[in-house]
């Protein structure tokens, strides 16, 4: 019985975490700002990621293994959120127009006459 269970939530964090990837992946490609992607990747590897490993973690076979899994967790919570913050630091210190909307086919027309 304890089986059944380790593998529904198993099969429950590594399909969430799935969606939530995917959800992540098409966030990249629909947003038009550099920021705006790099939220919706970063939101997503963190919480994709925890999904997926936490549900590697309920079905290891071993303590040893669920410790190391875990380890990776607690290393992903913080390098990816700060890798993130220093990457969109330097978009705004390139970039002169970050504060500005990205420009759309409709404010190209609109500069054109």
């Amino acid at each position: 019985m304890i089986e059944w269970i380790r593998f529904i939530l198993t099969a429950g964090f590594l399909i969430s975490g799935l969606l939530t990837l995917l959800t992540a992946v098409i966030g990249v490609y629909k947003f038009d700002y550099v920021l705006n992607r790099m939220h919706a990747a970063a939101m997503g590897d963190t919480l994709g990621l925890l999904f997926c490993l936490l549900g590697l973690t309920v079905s290891a076979p071993d303590i040893w293994t669920a410790l190391k899994l875990l380890l990776i967790i607690t290393f992903l919570w913080f390098a990816s959120p700060v890798s993130s913050h220093l990457i969109a630091r330097l978009e705004v210190t390139i970039n002169p127009m970050w504060h500005q909307l990205p420009l759309t086919p409709d404010s190209l027309k609109e500069d054109d006459e």
